[in-house]
């Protein structure tokens, strides 16, 4: 039998070390930093474009479904209609978002990426991709399941519900197809959001 610290079920304790407080704060120091490395790239692709972080999420929600209405974003983001209002409106009338009404309910703003709303969709997340791709490949396929465990598991329930819809984890073939219409929208034809519309 190995009597060595830490061997097997005798090593509970030593296992347990993660949670001091220094390796709580070593952490969140892990995750400020490993945050702001994963964003600079793509940062410096909205900067040109005179855009932020907040640009880049209602880019990456709708590129993973096309089709969500306006309060299934706000939702998602958990940000006040004015607050996404002030993010959306310039994205549709750049030409990046377009939206178009419910098929069941014409009362419903469904938003989808325009072609150039998806090129710049694309090019954020293959400049992420690197990045992530590097770690996973550092890390290995037993550190990636753990790290989704240990993100999941900073999720709040309202958070790991949005996940499992986008993933579509929640029930079979989830995935949304964007409105032919919002897709094939022209630039000048699109029209800022109203969020007091928003169902």
């Amino acid at each position: 039998m190995d009597t060595r610290a830490g061997a097997g079920p005798a090593g509970a304790g030593r296992n347990l070390l993660f949670l001091r407080e220094e390796e709580l704060r070593l952490a969140q120091d892990l995750l400020f930093f490993g945050y702001r490395d994963f964003t600079a790239g793509p940062d410096a692709i909205l900067a040109e474009l005179g855009m932020g972080r907040a640009h880049h999420r209602v880019l990456h929600f709708l590129g993973r479904r096309p089709g969500l209405t306006v309060g299934e974003l706000l939702g998602i983001l958990a940000i006040t209609k004015q607050s996404l209002s002030r993010v959306l409106t310039p994205l549709m009338q750049q030409g990046y978002v377009a939206q178009s009404p419910g098929r069941a309910d014409r009362r419903q703003r469904l938003l989808a990426l325009t072609p150039e709303g998806e090129a710049l969709e694309r090019r954020l997340f293959e400049r992420q991709r690197e990045t992530v791709t590097r770690a996973y490949r550092e890390a290995g396929p037993v550190a990636v399941e753990g790290f989704r465990h240990v993100m999941r598991g900073l999720m709040g329930p309202d958070a790991r519900k949005a996940l499992e819809r986008l993933s579509g984890t929640d029930r079979p073939s989830v995935r949304a197809t964007p409105p032919a219409d919002a897709r094939a929208a022209a630039r000048p034809a699109a029209r800022p959001v109203v969020p007091g519309k928003t169902p």
